[in-house]
């Protein structure tokens, strides 16, 4: 059966930026923790190692179930799941809210994940299926911002936040926020025609068929060694700053811009991609950045007067990093198998990439009990930015995507 939304009429600006705003809300929920760390962590008393798993916790739906929301999407539709996903963040973040403690707040926070993992992996599919022809690169590329903008806006909005009222009273203003997209979606966004129950063992087979690609599991595990150290290094900077001194605000402030700037980088790569530049080039430069910015972030003792230099170097680890997520998310189509699926193997990336958000705040955490301060944490940057560019090399041997067409690979989605 031949959906409505196949119909070029109804592509509009407004169903992909809808869309694009529904990732960036989705991705509040992750953002609006790591501000709230301290203030959180003193009042139901939890270590720093419990701090990283409640980082990392809410990409534990998204590590364990992106295949399976592949399938729940092939049969339910992809704009129900987005919705479904939608629902879930408001679910766990009104529960969150309640929190009597750390343990309460952990299982709120794997509710929310669930919610992130629908959202997410259902977006770069509604996006380029809604963008007008004309605009599917610049959509894409904004879409591959929605991390960068969640970041600065929950990073920022939560520091702010928590200078008048109580974390408890944010998570359910939160909640309310999330509920704004969802008429939007039902007016905007045109309804695809699931495949149906009967459809499930065809849409299985196509699920099975993509994750027996060795290629895309490449692809995914590029993806992991940038999330990593990324969501690690990102998700613990109030923390660090904090125990530099500085203010709540400017904490929050210097934390937020630092996200921002892997929206800005993100865009930027898409660009790059749409106008011809090689995406093995751009993933070997985005890893040997983002190492060389940690060693320049972690590296040196600076003295309070100097503390705009790491700043400025830990805002180059997150800007260059951008190149990462941006081209494998533009290339993981060209990656399917004949006879497989494209929301499976974006569902098997985010599902490898969440496996990095959710191991490294843990392993940062870990890093620096072990050691006794923060600059030892280039060594796991270093080691993952390593690991991602012989992953980037194994991937070109086989067969590369690299050199396909880059508008094509987009479009054809």
């Amino acid at each position: 059966m031949r959906s409505t939304t196949d119909q070029p009429e109804q592509r509009t600006n407004s169903a992909w930026i809808i869309i694009v705003a529904s990732g960036v809300i989705a991705g509040l929920h992750i953002w609006k923790l790591s501000p709230a760390l301290g203030v959180i962590r003193d009042e139901l008393g939890f270590s720093i190692i419990f701090s990283g798993v409640l980082l990392g916790v809410v990409q534990a739906a998204g590590m364990l179930g992106g295949l399976a929301v592949s399938l729940l999407a092939e049969v339910l539709s992809q704009r129900r799941t987005l919705i479904l996903g939608l629902c879930l963040l408001i679910l766990g973040s009104a529960l969150g809210s309640f929190s009597p403690n750390s343990y309460i707040l952990l299982a709120t926070r794997m509710i929310e994940g669930a919610g992130v993992i629908m959202a997410t992996v259902m977006g770069p599919g509604l996006v380029k299926r809604h963008a007008p022809p004309s605009n599917v690169n610049m959509a894409v590329g904004w879409w591959a911002a929605y991390m960068g903008l969640a970041t600065f806006i929950g990073v920022f909005s939560t520091s702010l936040a928590l200078q008048h009222i109580s974390w408890q009273l944010w998570w359910g203003l939160l909640a309310l926020f999330t509920a704004l997209p969802i008429p939007l979606i039902y007016k905007y966004v045109p309804p695809d025609t699931p495949s149906g129950p009967s459809a499930l063992c065809p849409a299985l087979s196509r699920i099975l068929t993509t994750a027996r690609s060795g290629r895309v599991w490449v692809s995914g595990l590029i993806f992991g060694c940038y999330t990593v150290q990324w969501m690690a290094v990102v998700g613990f900077l109030p923390t660090i700053y904090a125990e530099f001194g500085l203010s709540p605000v400017t904490d929050g402030l210097a934390s937020a811009a630092v996200g921002g700037l892997n929206a800005v980088g993100a865009i930027i790569c898409g660009t790059l991609l749409h106008r011809g530049f090689n995406g093995q080039n751009l993933l070997f430069s985005g890893f040997a950045l983002m190492a060389l910015a940690a060693v320049a972030t972690f590296a040196f003792d600076y003295p309070t007067s100097l503390m705009w230099m790491q700043i400025a170097s830990v805002g180059m680890f997150s800007l260059c990093g951008a190149a990462i997520p941006t081209t494998v998310t533009r290339i993981v189509v060209d990656l399917v198998p004949a006879g497989g699926s494209a929301p499976a193997a974006m569902g098997l990336a985010q599902q490898i990439f969440n496996i990095g958000n959710f191991t490294g705040p843990m392993l940062l955490a870990g890093v620096v009990s072990y050691t006794g301060g923060w600059n030892a944490a280039w060594w796991m940057a270093v080691f993952f930015s390593l690991i991602g560019t012989l992953l980037t090399i194994v991937l070109a041997r086989k067969n590369s995507p690299f050199a396909s067409r880059h508008q094509g690979s987009v479009d054809s989605a």
